[in-house]
């Protein structure tokens, strides 16, 4: 079916829905993304069709699917609601699969929550009753680069690991670097829209046991090369259990509480930082 992908990315929001989405793109034919131009959007890395939206309107993405004939939306955006998709869903009649990472009410035909901790059974009551929930981390979304390098052997050469996004919002490698013993191999991973980054090259050259990666192509081999991982409690963890990995998550944002919550019922160190 011609797919819509309706998803957004910036400074602020981070890339972990845009870096999804793009995985999720492969599994069809015919895909366009429809997003708006915000600032350290990652647009200009999106190898599909884009249309840019000049605002959050509904109305405006509704037009959209009726002028280009879309058939299937994906949505992952948490400022579309259970009403826009239903209102979505009565005037274009397209088929939609939404994104959930909070347990939420969604009026979709699919309802797709790749954390570890989700079960089909969260959304009893929340999504319509023919509505397909693929939930939990059978339905996670991993970059060829992860399959890859859970088959490797690597030998260990950093002894953490810090990465809270590519765009860090909170500004916390720093501090955590800072709190870890500094005779310790440190490796930091980020992006060039992370809004903090001069300070961070700033403390990476004044530190000989910091290695700064920026917009590094292989993650998960970074990630396999280190002794233990400190990451944010979002779609880094599903990649820290793919690879076996030994890790801390920091929960920092709300919508990472779920997955926080989860991690420490399974007795993984986790830190809240408000």
């Amino acid at each position: 079916m011609k797919t819509l992908i309706r998803v957004d990315s910036s400074s602020k929001i981070g890339f972990g829905h845009i870096k999804r989405c793009l995985v999720l793109a492969k599994q069809y034919s015919e895909v366009s993304f429809a997003c708006l131009d915000l600032e350290g959007a990652l647009i200009e890395e999106i190898p599909y069709e884009i249309f840019i939206l000049e605002n959050e309107s509904i109305f405006e993405l509704i037009n959209l699917i009726k002028a280009e004939k879309f058939e299937f939306l994906i949505i992952d955006n948490y400022n579309i609601s259970a009403n826009d998709e239903k209102l979505i869903k009565l005037e274009t009649g397209v088929k939609i699969l939404s994104f959930d990472d909070t347990i939420k009410e969604h009026f979709c035909d699919i309802l797709l929550n790749v954390n570890a901790f989700a079960k089909a059974s969260d959304y009893d009551g929340l999504v319509p009753f023919k509505c397909e929930r693929r939930c939990g981390f059978s339905y996670a979304l991993f970059r060829d680069e992860f399959y890859e390098e859970v088959k490797k052997k690597r030998k260990k050469i950093y002894d953490f690991f810090i990465c809270l996004g590519g765009t860090d919002i909170k500004n916390l490698s720093i501090q955590i670097a800072q709190d870890l013993p500094q005779d310790k191999k440190i490796a930091i991973a980020t992006s060039s829209s992370n809004a903090h980054l001069k300070g961070l090259r700033r403390f990476a050259n004044e530190n000989e046991n910091i290695s700064l990666f920026v917009n590094y192509d292989n993650i998960a081999k970074l990630m396999h090369e280190s002794k233990k991982l400190i990451i944010s409690a979002s779609s880094l963890v599903n990649e820290a259990l793919l690879l076996k990995a030994n890790f801390k998550a920091i929960c920092y944002v709300d919508n990472q509480l779920p997955t926080a919550n989860w991690l420490v019922q399974k007795g993984v160190e986790v830190e809240f930082i408000q």
